[in-house]
C-alpha cells in the first residue's frame, strides 16, 4: 500500500550544520580530519550559505577564523581533528584568547567509533593511553563544552557561540565525542532543543551616571589629559566616538598596539601608539599627562614599558579606567575611578558633559608640541647597495596606502618599524597580531581580511621568517580567489632577535630564499624588489592584477629597529 514516506532521520552532523546556519555563520575554516571529514557532506549541501575554506594547515585555518571574528564581531569558526586542532591550530586560538577575538572551535575526541579506551593513535579522550583535548582546550578558551550525546552537540554550539560573543570576547570550544557525529538524533521528551537566537541576545547595562559625572569632573580641569585607547574601541562605532570626544575637547589619543590607527595618526589629537615598540611621541605624552583615561585597554606589559616607574604614575597622575569587564578596570595599576561599561556607551554619556571645552586650544597646542618634539624619523637611514632599508619599506607603504587599502602586520623587525614610524591615516585600516603576537600571522590574516572586505586592496607586511611559516596560505588564496599582496621584508634572518643580540650572531641567520620564485610555483605573481622604486611599482601593479602577489624585498640586515624603538 502506498503511503506518505517517513521523514528522513536527522543526524548529529546535519543538526550541527543547521545550527551554524541558524547562527548565520558565513565561513568555516579547516584542514579536515576524522570527525570534521564525516561532516563535510552536510557542509556541501549548504555551501551557498556557509562556505568551507580549505586551508593547508591548522595554523592557517585558526588564524583566518580568528581574524574573521575580530573584524566582524561574530565568532569565526575553526574546525579540526582533536590532536591537531589543539596543537598546530592552537596559534589562532591563543591569539583570539589574548586579543579578545570571538571564535568558535569545533573539534572531536578523535576516538574512532568508541575505541578511546584501547590506546588508539590520535585519541584525545583523556583515557589511559590517550591525550585529553578537553584539558588542552580549557587552557586557552573562555569555556569548553563536551558533547557526548547528539542533542548536546547542538546545545553546546549554541552556548559556545554565546560565550565567545559576550564581553570580554574570546574563543570557546566544542569537543564532540567522535561516534555521535554520524549518529541519528533521537527524540527527546525532556531535554528539548530550542532555536539558537533565544540564547544569543543580551542587553548590556548602561554606564552608571554618577561614575560618568565623576569622570567628567576629573577631566574638566585637566591641562594635559590623555586617552589611552585599546582593542575594545577598535570597531566602527568605537573609532568614530573616540575621535568625536577627543576633537571636541582637545584630548590626546594614545593607543595600544591592537588599537593603532583607531584615529588618524596624522591628526591634531593623535600622539600615536605607546609602549616599548611604540612611538616616542605617545610615550612622552603619557609621561607628561596629568590625567589618564584608559578605555578598553588591558595595559599589557609592553604597552606600559614593562612598568617603568616614570611612565604611568598612580598617585601623581589621576587615572580612570573604563572596561566592559570589571576585572580589567584597575587590574594593572590602582586607579582613582573604575567604570564597568562598554567604552562606546561611556563616551556617548561623556559627550553630554563639559570636559573642559575652554581648555581645548591649550591642550591642542600641548599635543602639537609633543608631536613636533618627537618626529617618527629622527635619524639618517642608508641601506647597502642592492638592498632596501626597513625605513624605505615603510616610506613606500605610507605613500601607497589609501582609504581603499587594508594592511596586516606580522612579527619581528618589520613590524616594529611599522608600529614606530608608520602613521595610519585611515582609522581601521591596520589589522595586527596583538594577542600572542607570533610570527606567521600576517599572510593568513590578510587572506581573511580579503574574505571579509572583498572591496579592499589588502596588503601584508611580513618578514622572511614569518612568511616561511605560513606561506602555504598563498595556495588557498589562489584556490579561493583572494588576490592579496604580501610584501616580504627579506633580511635573511630573524631580524628582531638579531638586532637584540647585536654583534652576536647566534641562531638568527637563514640561508637565502627567493619567495617570489616559490610564489610563482603556487600560481601567484612573484616579484623581486631591490630598490624602493621597484617596491612601489610592484605594489601598484599588484593592486589591479586580480592575482595573489608576493613581493620579495631584499632588506638590509643592518637596518636595525633599535634606533627607532623607545627603549
Amino acid at each position: 500500500m502506498d503511503g506518505i514516506a517517513a521523514p528522513a532521520a536527522v543526524t548529529t552532523k546535519r543538526a550541527i550544520v543547521d545550527t551554524l546556519n541558524e547562527l548565520k555563520v558565513d565561513y568555516a575554516f579547516t584542514l579536515p580530519g576524522l570527525g570534521v571529514t564525516w561532516m563535510l557532506d552536510e557542509f556541501y549541501q549548504t555551501r551557498k550559505q556557509l562556505r568551507v575554506i580549505l586551508a593547508r594547515g591548522e595554523q592557517v585555518a585558526s588564524i583566518m577564523a580568528q581574524v574573521v571574528g575580530r573584524l566582524t564581531g561574530k565568532p569565526g569558526v575553526y574546525m579540526g581533528q582533536g590532536p591537531f586542532a589543539s596543537t598546530t591550530g592552537a596559534f589562532g586560538i591563543l591569539e583570539a584568547y589574548f586579543a579578545g577575538s570571538p571564535m568558535l572551535v569545533l573539534t572531536d575526541t578523535s576516538c574512532y567509533d568508541g575505541f578511546g579506551m584501547y590506546g588508539v593513535y590520535q585519541t584525545m579522550t583523556g583515557d589511559y593511553g590517550a591525550a585529553d583535548v578537553r584539558a588542552v582546550m580549557k587552557t586557552m578558551t573562555k569555556s569548553t563544552y563536551y558533547a557526548t550525546e547528539p542533542h548536546e552537540a547542538v546545545y553546546a554550539i549554541q552556548q559556545a557561540y554565546k560565550q565567545a560573543s559576550l564581553p570580554r570576547q574570546g574563543p570557546a570550544a566544542v569537543v564532540l565525542k567522535s561516534p555521535i557525529i554520524r549518529r541519528e538524533m533521537p527524540q527527546q521528551s525532556r531535554v528539548q532543543l530550542y532555536p539558537a537566537q533565544g540564547y544569543q541576545d543580551v542587553a548590556m547595562p548602561r554606564p552608571d551616571p554618577q561614575a560618568i559625572e565623576a569622570l567628567a569632573g576629573m577631566l574638566a580641569d585637566a591641562e594635559r589629559p590623555v586617552l589611552i585607547v585599546g582593542n575594545g574601541m577598535q570597531n566602527p562605532r568605537g573609532r568614530k566616538l573616540v575621535a568625536q570626544l577627543a576633537e571636541k575637547f582637545g584630548l590626546a589619543v594614545a593607543t595600544s598596539y591592537n588599537a593603532k590607527g583607531v584615529v588618524d595618526e596624522t591628526s591634531a589629537i593623535s600622539v600615536g601608539m605607546l609602549g616599548t615598540w611604540g612611538m616616542k611621541s605617545a610615550n612622552a605624552a603619557v609621561k607628561a599627562a596629568d590625567t589618564l583615561v584608559v578605555i578598553g585597554a588591558s595595559l599589557g606589559a609592553d604597552y606600559i614599558r614593562f612598568r617603568d616607574p616614570d611612565f604611568i604614575k598612580p598617585g601623581v597622575q589621576r587615572i580612570a579606567h573604563i572596561d566592559v569587564d570589571p576585572r580589567n578596570a584597575g587590574w594593572v595599576y590602582p586607579v582613582d575611578l573604575a567604570i564597568c561599561a562598554d567604552g562606546g556607551d561611556a563616551i556617548e554619556a561623556l559627550l553630554q558633559h563639559d570636559l573642559g571645552a575652554g581648555l581645548r586650544q591649550a591642550r591642542l597646542d600641548w599635543i602639537a608640541d609633543v608631536q613636533a618634539a618627537h618626529p617618527v624619523f629622527d635619524q639618517p637611514t642608508r641601506a647597502a647597495a642592492g638592498m632596501v632599508h626597513n625605513a624605505e619599506v615603510i616610506e613606500v607603504l605610507d605613500a601607497f596606502l589609501t582609504p581603499d587599502d587594508m594592511l596586516t602586520l606580522d612579527a619581528g623587525t618589520n613590524r616594529i618599524w611599522a608600529t614606530t614610524t608608520l602613521k595610519v591615516r585611515t582609522p581601521g585600516q591596520l589589522v595586527v597580531p596583538g594577542g600572542i603576537g607570533g610570527m606567521g600571522w600576517g599572510a593568513p590574516a590578510a587572506a581573511a581580511v580579503k574574505l571579509v572586505h572583498p572591496e579592499k586592496n589588502v596588503v601584508c607586511l611580513t618578514g622572511d621568517g614569518g612568511f616561511a611559516m605560513t606561506m602555504n596560505v598563498m595556495a588557498t588564496c589562489v584556490q579561493e580567489n583572494l588576490p592579496i599582496t604580501v610584501v616580504v621584508a627579506n633580511n635573511s634572518g630573524l631580524g628582531m632577535v638579531r638586532d637584540n643580540l647585536k654583534d652576536r650572531r647566534i641562531a638568527v641567520d637563514f640561508s637565502p630564499t627567493d619567495f617570489a620564485q616559490i610564489a610563482r610555483g603556487m600560481g601567484c605573481r612573484g616579484v623581486n624588489a631591490n630598490t624602493p622604486e621597484q617596491l612601489a611599482a610592484a605594489l601598484k601593479e599588484a593592486r589591479g592584477s586580480g592575482i595573489p602577489t608576493v613581493i620579495d624585498v631584499a632588506v638590509d640586515p643592518d637596518s636595525s629597529h633599535v634606533g627607532v624603538s623607545d627603549y
